[in-house]
């Protein structure tokens, strides 16, 4: 792997660094608390051209490759990854399956569009039942005439309060011969009759996202709504989470440097015992853990942006990335609230807020068990 950097790339990190530090950190913790998604600031990221990501220029987008999108999305993440999350939809679980099956005017109509940050999508794959066996399913679609009426629900789908559209899966029914559901994907706007949204309240982590479920009663839609071929929705799902993974992987990164910088920091500031806790070999073995954990984790996921950049399958340094960098975040947050004693009880400190949304980070986009087996098919070839 190069990691050299260009000029250009430098001064586009300089830019998301000095965005987050000036714009985003101090709303952060209010905004976290009133659990408001801060659109305002998301305007603003997009009029610097940053919620663009790896999206071809010519659709919106800013044309990044895969290693300077996940470093701009780190340093962002680092002061708040939510906005961070709004970075990658375009790039990740929702934009890039209309990129990779969608049709042109399915990619002009709604990609571009949340490429440039003037609207919102989000993506409905999850089911209260099945949870991470995205291909069992009980959302169903039938076809009447030229149209698909769906009809289920999806549960953990965030963006619930902005998103225009959601890119969501149902199935036609057991294919005979696999025995497996004929899953197919569709783009479905917001406004059509039978959708609706109920969002959770008062949620542990990630609460600026409006989470919650997505409910499908005889929603109609044209055949144009469908993204890609009848019966083959898996791989627009599998497609969806595989790049997901790099996005939630490489926000994972930026809330573990957050919380190795909120613990050097303080352990510089606290005396006890006429010292800096810094000089106790305990507090220095917490702090040295995080440090090399959290640069291990960026590895990770720079190896991972690597090889999408050379066009390579990653499914299994996808779950390595996803894995390990939300490991380590929620190694790193538990290490800084430790190291902050009572003072990380409160909410003057961010690292109640870092702890909170790493144990989320353990369980979205595929809980870490499931990677681990993923990890192990991968080497061994069993499943």
């Amino acid at each position: 792997m190069d990691f050299a950097l260009s000029p250009e790339q430098q001064d586009l990190i300089a830019l998301a660094r000095d965005f987050a530090r000036k714009e985003i950190a101090p709303e952060v913790a209010a905004y976290d608390r009133e659990e408001r998604f801060p659109i305002e600031i998301i305007r603003k990221a997009a009029g610097l051209g940053l919620m663009g990501g790896v999206v071809p220029t010519e659709y919106g987008g800013a044309g990044l490759d895969h290693k300077t999108y996940a470093l701009v999305v780190e340093e962002v993440s680092r002061v708040c990854h939510i906005v961070g999350v709004a970075m990658t939809l375009a790039s990740g679980l929702v934009g890039n399956s209309v990129f990779a099956f969608g049709t042109e005017e399915q990619k002009r109509r709604y990609l571009a569009p949340l490429a440039r940050g003037e609207a919102f999508g989000a993506a409905g794959v999850t089911e209260a039942r099945s949870g991470t066996d995205v291909s069992d399913m009980d959302t169903v679609c039938r076809k009447d005439g030229s149209d698909y009426v769906l009809t289920g629900a999806k549960m953990w789908i965030s963006f619930l309060d902005v998103a225009e559209w959601f890119l969501t899966f149902a199935h036609l029914g057991v294919d005979e011969r696999t025995g497996r559901k004929r899953i197919c994907a569709f783009v479905v706007d917001r406004d059509l009759p039978g959708v609706s949204v109920h969002p959770l309240q008062n949620k542990f982590g990630f609460r600026p996202l409006k989470t919650g479920e997505l409910v499908l009663e005889d929603v109609r839609v044209p055949a144009d709504a469908l993204v890609g071929e009848e019966g083959r929705g898996f791989a627009v799902a599998m497609n969806a989470v595989e790049n997901g993974r790099l996005g939630v992987a490489t926000r994972a990164v930026g809330l573990a440097q957050a919380s190795v910088d909120a613990a050097v920091e303080y352990s510089k500031d606290r005396v006890v015992f006429q010292q800096p806790i810094a000089r106790f070999q305990m507090v220095q073995k917490m702090l040295a853990d995080a440090i090399v954990g959290t640069e291990a984790a960026r590895l990770l996921v720079l190896r991972l942006a690597d090889l999408k950049d050379r066009g390579e399958r990653a499914r299994s340094y996808a779950s390595m990335a996803k894995m390990y960098a939300s490991d380590v975040a929620m190694q790193a947050a538990i290490a800084a609230f430790q190291i902050h004693g009572a003072y990380g009880v409160s909410d003057e400190y961010p690292v109640g807020r870092y702890l909170r949304d790493a144990k989320v980070f353990q369980i979205v986009e595929g809980n870490n068990e499931l990677h681990r087996a993923l990890i192990a098919e991968g080497s061994t070839g069993i499943r």
